[in-house]
């Protein structure tokens, strides 16, 4: 698959497949969704949803999906796979496919992910994901599972955890844009002072890991092992 993310939860299962399963608490942790719906379904089918990204605060960009879970399998793990796509035009996402897996392990579950998806907009498209959005896809993806990670371990809400981050975002951007400020001011202090100055907050903000209960991308693994599969229960689901 295209992109990969994984974490360890130090969580039991069940806890772990509820705030991951059920759309009202997967969308609170989740940055790449605003919304998630379950859609009406009849016995022994997959279950089709329908989710809704908000881009701007004036345009939502939604889509439909179907999902397929195995909860009880011989090896005790859990996987969950789906498809998706979306007719609107702004959508730079077409349509892809993904799973998520759940490996207990004796300090935890071993919860991952793959996935990819097709570009629209044709050469234009193709270029604008491999420089922006598909970097910014992994990293939305570490940086909600190391959410959903401190909520299951240490009880930090997803709305608590946000607020965590956008304190230490807004520390880390003083650290760099007081200096230069200052710098600029007549009565500041003179450039041979102000630059390094700029440059160690500069270093600072970079380098200073997070607090304990603020999500961040760099806690979780992001390249692949050479054995990973898609799992076969991906195959057995259409595109919406």
């Amino acid at each position: 698959m295209g992109l990969y993310i994984e974490t360890q939860v130090r969580a039991d299962l069940e806890t772990l497949w509820e705030r991951t399963q059920e759309p009202d608490r997967h969308q609170r942790w989740d940055l790449r969704f605003t919304e998630i719906a379950y859609l009406p379904r009849t016995e022994g089918e997959p279950q089709h949803f329908r989710y809704a990204t908000r881009v701007l605060p004036f345009l939502v960009v939604a889509g439909t999906g179907v999902s397929a879970g195995e909860r009880h399998r011989a090896g005790g793990d859990r996987v969950s796979a789906l498809r998706f796509s979306s007719p609107h035009p702004l959508s730079l996402l077409a349509e892809g496919s993904g799973y998520w897996r759940y490996v207990p392990t004796p300090d935890g579950v071993r919860f991952l992910t793959g996935y990819d998806y097709r570009p629209r907009w044709g050469r234009f498209g193709r270029l604008a994901d491999r420089l922006v959005l598909r970097p910014l896809m992994g990293w939305a993806t570490a940086w909600s599972f190391d959410r959903l990670r401190l909520w299951c371990e240490r009880g930090v809400t997803p709305e608590r955890a946000l607020g965590h981050w956008l304190l230490e975002l807004a520390a880390r951007v003083l650290l760099v844009a007081v200096p230069g400020i200052a710098g600029s001011l007549p009565t500041g202090p003179p450039p041979l002072v102000a630059v390094p100055l700029t440059v160690l907050g500069l270093a600072l903000a970079v380098l200073v890991p997070p607090s304990p209960a603020t999500p961040a991308a760099r806690r979780c693994l992001r390249t692949a092992p050479a054995r990973t599969r898609e799992p076969r229960l991906l195959a057995t689901l259409e595109t919406p």
